[in-house]
């Protein structure tokens, strides 16, 4: 069985100042020197509610934060100056993009062979931005609206760096 890397009560703190938003401090685990902005993947729960592929980022004082969002607080009924069972595991789940979209890309195959060529984090931001939307009919606008970004070398929010 996995052993967690992290296993406490933690209190939810709300970040000072306007738009604060909650998190839990997390210490005792190392900022990863191979990602961006030193983040680390996990997995785990947060009370009853499980989660994976999440970042953990650093703080200015050297312990890590997980962010917990509106949703999350909604479904375990706690809020800032409350305290939760926060138990992570390492996520060492390997990206796999969704059939659907391999699908459709494949019908422009000059689409599919740059969006391939992504840096990872390119392709999951695309991937995210896609399922976040409710209805298929919006998904579909924002499949072709991907390949169309693709195709001008321009990533979702940005033009592609060289």
């Amino acid at each position: 069985m996995e052993k967690p890397i992290f296993e406490k009560e933690c209190l939810l703190q709300k970040y000072p100042g306007k738009g604060g938003w909650t998190f839990a401090e997390i210490a005792g685990i190392q900022q990863n020197k191979n990602t961006p902005f030193g983040w680390v993947k996990v997995k785990g729960k947060i009370d009853a509610f499980e989660f994976s592929n999440f970042n953990l980022a650093p703080m200015r004082n050297g312990k890590l934060f997980m962010a917990v969002k509106a949703a999350i607080r909604k479904k375990i009924e706690k809020q800032a100056g409350d305290y939760v069972k926060i138990q992570l595991f390492a996520d060492n789940s390997i990206f796999e993009i969704p059939e659907e979209i391999i699908d459709c890309l494949k019908y422009d195959q000059k689409a599919y062979e740059k969006f391939i060529t992504l840096k990872e984090r390119h392709q999951k931001e695309f991937i995210k931005w896609i399922y976040a939307a409710k209805k298929e009919e919006t998904k579909a606008i924002r499949i072709n609206a991907m390949m169309d970004n693709i195709l001008k070398d321009e990533f979702l929010y940005r033009k592609k760096e060289l």
